[in-house]
């Protein structure tokens, strides 16, 4: 009997390591003190930035089109 639940695809974290110059560094420092005084939790930035970038990709319309097409001429 087939599910309604697909598989779940493969979840595991891939480290990517970045440099950022001191101005973006204060702008995540800052951004996760606003996390802080926002929600009452405190979360470092390099844990914020995964779900900052997946939250950027997914509202970049053109983006999500352009990546559409890419796959879609692989196939």
């Amino acid at each position: 009997m087939p599910l309604r639940l697909d598989k779940l695809p493969d979840r595991t974290p891939v480290k990517i390591t970045i440099a950022a110059d001191p101005e973006l560094a204060a702008a995540l420092a800052d951004y996760a003190a606003i996390y802080r005084q926002t929600y009452g939790e405190e979360e470092k930035p390099e844990t914020l930035i995964p779900a900052m970038l997946e939250k950027f990709l997914g509202s970049d319309a053109g983006f999500r089109r352009a990546r559409k097409a890419l796959h879609s001429k692989a196939s």
